[in-house]
């Protein structure tokens, strides 16, 4: 049996590639990768060794992203510890974006929407 190592990457279909490498560069504090390849397209950005994949969304009129109801990527989450989480929520607020806290009695989590409308979580198992 093969053994993996972590995700290495999520793969995001966007509006505008480089508004949303700058989005996740602010709000989450993520490094871009890899600049100056593939002429930019994808673009990534990362914390460690896992990355965002940020391509453009194809067609002139994309869909808002699925609902819940729908087979697909829900959302995906960035680990943090306690006093970052503390800090997020706050930048956050600060920035309007609007947030959702989840207690999940192993792990506090909070829910916010990028530019496009997906859905990122950042969770804390320090509660």
């Amino acid at each position: 049996m093969f053994e993996v190592q972590g995700i290495d990457h999520i793969a995001l279909a966007v509006r505008d590639v480089e508004r949303s490498a700058s989005w996740y560069q602010e709000v989450l504090g993520l490094e871009r990768m890899y600049e100056g390849r593939w002429g930019g397209v994808p673009a990534f950005v990362g914390a460690g060794r896992t990355a965002v994949a940020l391509f453009p969304v194809h067609g002139e009129n994309p869909g808002d992203p699925p609902k819940k109801n729908v087979i697909a990527m829900r959302h995906f989450a960035f680990r943090v510890d306690r006093p970052n989480f503390d800090t997020a929520r706050s930048e956050l607020k600060a920035r309007s974006i609007e947030i959702a806290f989840q207690d999940h009695d192993i792990a506090h989590s909070i829910y916010f929407h990028d530019p496009d409308g997906h859905e990122v979580e950042l969770t804390t198992y320090e509660v």
